[in-house]
């Protein structure tokens, strides 16, 4: 039996595996308004004609500023919704769950793609805009950002609820509200970049208190059979920042508010940092959270099939998320199944002649 490919039971879901798709920014939106495209459908297409469990989708925004850059998709109007079915109604069609992250980049919005020359902000005349954060701390090298008024996070609770209500209709069945990397959620929960005195600001239960609404709103609007996920940075990797208790704590307090899973990264809140990347670095930290029986993922220099067999059969994490590694195969599933010996039926018969040679 192979721990990697038992199915996983998500609310009303199985997941038919417990290999799952990372969400990989493509910053690949042609004009600049949010509207997923072809390379999107191919791209995504091609993990669950591949094998994934769950295909999801890069950061999408639930707002126009909170896109990460002007190329990025986004959820927040019905013309993107439109676009996405297709996609979705596809992954599905291949035996996957389709999934998508609700996102808002706060202070690390308005950027240059990776490959444009320049770096920082993108200014308005290049097509950016002004950005906002819990607080005027800018990320280094980009704007100082606009300090978010407390009568605004109640709308920015709702642009959630509304990507959420969006993305169901579009035919998502998973929605995963993204926590880390330095983006406005993970900005609220670190004492580096909240320094606001007011209720979302000092303590840990009030820089929690805007992500624990998100879950708790988007708990209600999805009801009780659509799983919810949160990505976490586990660690800023920098003194006095949020770290793994930190993490496991509001965890915890997520489960309360209708969170299942917890999808567990690190870092990208500030530069300057060391971070000993290395094979299956990250993966400690999502069992670090997974020891009070919290629902985790672990994803990070995970490239090796029998590595993230041990990683859930040990019980490290329930689950496993590539990013790379898929990027160099999206079939990898598919050859993994192969390398461990399992006997999987969602081989697509058109892929028949060419089967992966048994480890």
């Amino acid at each position: 039996m192979s721990a990697l490919f038992s199915p996983m039971d998500l609310r009303a879901l199985t997941a038919r595996n417990r290999l799952w798709v990372s969400p990989m920014c493509q910053y690949s939106v042609e004009r600049e308004d949010g509207v997923p495209t072809a390379w999107h459908l191919t791209h995504l297409g091609a993990f669950a004609v591949g094998g994934a469990g769950v295909v999801m989708t890069e950061a999408t925004a639930v707002t126009a500023d909170g896109r990460i850059s002007p190329h990025d998709t986004g959820i927040w109007n019905d013309e993107q919704r439109d676009a996405w079915a297709p996609i979705a109604q596809f992954i599905k069609s291949q035996g996957a769950i389709a999934a998508i992250q609700l996102a808002h980049a706060g202070r690390k919005a308005s950027t240059w793609r990776p490959w444009a020359t320049e770096r920082g902000t993108v200014p308005q005349s290049a097509g950016g805009w002004d950005t906002v954060a819990p607080s005027a701390v800018a990320f280094e090298g980009y704007d100082v950002p606009r300090e978010l008024r407390a009568d605004e996070l109640p709308a920015i609770v709702e642009a959630f609820v509304e990507g959420a209500r969006r993305s169901l209709e579009a035919g998502f069945e998973l929605l995963e509200i993204h926590a880390a990397h330095g983006y406005l959620l993970h900005q609220f929960l670190s004492p580096l970049s909240n320094l606001r005195t007011d209720e979302y600001g000092g303590s840990l239960e009030n820089r929690a208190r805007l992500v624990l609404e998100i879950v708790r709103a988007v708990r209600a609007e999805a009801g009780s059979e659509v799983p919810i996920f949160v990505r976490f940075s586990a660690t800023d990797w920098a003194d006095n920042g949020w770290n793994k208790e930190d993490t496991k704590t509001v965890a915890r307090w997520a489960v309360e508010a209708g969170a299942d899973l917890f999808d567990i990264s690190s870092g990208g809140l500030v530069t300057g940092v060391t971070i000993p990347v290395g094979k299956g670095y990250q993966v400690p930290l999502a069992a670090h959270v997974h020891e009070d029986d919290l629902p985790v993922s672990a994803v990070g220099m995970i490239t090796e099939a029998r590595h993230a067999e041990e990683i859930v059969a040990s019980g490290e994490a329930d689950a496993v998320m590539m990013a790379r590694e898929l990027l160099r195969d999206p079939h990898f599933p598919l050859r993994a199944a192969a390398e461990l010996g399992v006997e999987i039926d969602y081989i697509p018969v058109q892929y028949l002649r060419a089967p992966y040679p048994k480890g």
